[in-house]
């Protein structure tokens, strides 16, 4: 093809290219595969020539465009877990608090419910939960493999299952708070009973402080952003419940979307708590196997990720958002400001 029919033929869309941007990325990647087409041929046959020299430029811009909103993407992903998240979660530090202090009073009856009555474990894990869980277990700590529900012959199989069945039940509880927070209270009820039952078992047979040992290695992370969860399908509620200066619609996705930002924040928690459920929590379990021939932890690696892990939800939840704000940092309206004005780094 003639040079002046090859540039009569693609001037126009080259134009457009050049003088009239898109914000579409998958249209910005068309032009691009579009253009290193042109520019294959234009190489091949006009090497010298000017047109070569303008498509090339044309690319570069285009590629340039793309270079930078990946940066963009990842500064404000990078802004979202430094600032944002921290920021929006402090707004609800007193309904945290309120939740967590729920969420320990349903642990409690839990307790106090198994302690008085011993039969009621049994029965809240065979009519809750999975019945024949509580006669399993006990007969696993009678033969001496106490913690063997943590056993899998496949970790990642494991890894995969809990992942998904924590993250899961996060969500449930958030969405159900749509029922006036009622939905978000009775998961933490059943939650918070079940962890009561099981901590009693483990207690009531001598082996508690072997227990937390080796559940918390998981559970502290995992228990921790269940309360979180919990705390976000409140604020759905009370959106609802409670609208304020704004009308009920208004207060209502202002709250469901705080909710699920919080909510999905903590996906990766719970990818990690299930990590250590899948393949620290069954190492840290031979640890206190009878006759295990099976490697196993020294406590005081159990100890340092159990507060490593409670210091990594105090200090990201609590205590760096409240240094953000003593620092000038608070959210408006989705907007980071800082002493007054808008915070743009």
């Amino acid at each position: 093809m003639r040079e002046a029919r090859f540039i009569k033929k693609n001037v126009d869309k080259w134009n457009e290219y050049q003088h009239e941007e898109t914000k579409d990325p998958d249209e910005m990647a068309d032009r691009f595969v579009t253009l290193l087409d042109d520019l294959s041929y234009a190489k091949t046959f006009y090497p010298k020539s000017k047109v070569t020299r303008w498509i090339n430029g044309i690319a570069a811009n285009i590629y340039q465009s793309i270079y930078q909103n990946k940066k963009q993407n990842f500064s404000r992903a990078l802004r979202f877990w430094k600032y944002e998240l921290p920021l929006l979660f402090r707004k609800y530090h007193k309904l945290f608090l309120f939740t967590l202090l729920l969420f320990v009073s349903f642990v409690f009856i839990g307790i106090v419910s198994s302690t008085n009555d011993p039969d009621y474990a049994r029965q809240f894990f065979n009519h809750k939960i999975q019945p024949g869980y509580y006669d399993e277990t006990i007969s696993s700590i009678q033969r001496g493999d106490p913690f063997g529900v943590y056993k899998d012959s496949n970790p990642f199989s494991m890894f995969v299952r809990i992942a998904y069945n924590n993250i899961s039940v996060a969500f449930k509880t958030v969405i159900f708070g749509v029922l006036f927070g009622i939905g978000t209270i009775l998961f933490m009820w059943t939650n918070g009973l079940m962890l009561g039952c099981f901590q009693y078992i483990f207690f009531s047979q001598g082996l508690g402080w072997q227990s937390v040992l080796v559940i918390w290695i998981h559970g502290t992370i995992e228990i921790s952003s269940i309360v979180i969860a919990s705390c976000a399908g409140i604020i759905l509620g009370t959106g609802w419940l409670f609208p304020g200066t704004y009308t009920r619609k208004q207060s209502f996705l202002r709250a469901a979307k705080d909710a699920i930002k919080i909510c999905v924040s903590l996906i990766p928690f719970f990818i990690i708590a299930a990590f250590f459920e899948s393949y620290v929590t069954h190492l840290m379990s031979n640890t206190f196997e009878k006759n295990s021939v099976e490697i196993g932890l020294p406590v005081p690696f159990s100890i340092i990720i159990l507060a490593g892990s409670f210091f990594l939800i105090l200090w990201y939840f609590v205590l760096y958002p409240i240094r953000l704000y003593r620092t000038g940092f608070e959210l408006k309206g989705g907007k980071i400001i800082k002493d007054g004005s808008v915070y743009e780094k």
